[in-house]
């Protein structure tokens, strides 16, 4: 990648896809665009609950993207 990764990108681990499956890719795109979207609230938001719950979310959407990425690459 050319340019520097975003926030979103780099909470999901954008470029850790050993494997190159294009679901992969695709759910970690999409995470990052929503983590992104909640850091700019976050930022906007300031250091009260506003801000401590955006901060929540961000984890939350994390742990989210994780599950999705097992389950998609989930093999019997």
């Amino acid at each position: 990648m050319d340019r520097e990764l975003t926030f979103g990108e780099k909470a999901v681990g954008f470029n850790f896809n050993p494997a190159g499956d294009p679901q992969v890719h695709e759910i970690k795109r999409e995470f990052a665009a929503i983590i992104d979207r909640l850091n700019i609230l976050r930022e906007n938001a300031g250091k009260g609950e506003a801000g401590r719950l955006l901060s929540v979310a961000i984890t939350e959407a994390q742990g989210a993207q994780m599950w999705a990425v097992k389950g998609a690459t989930w093999t019997d």
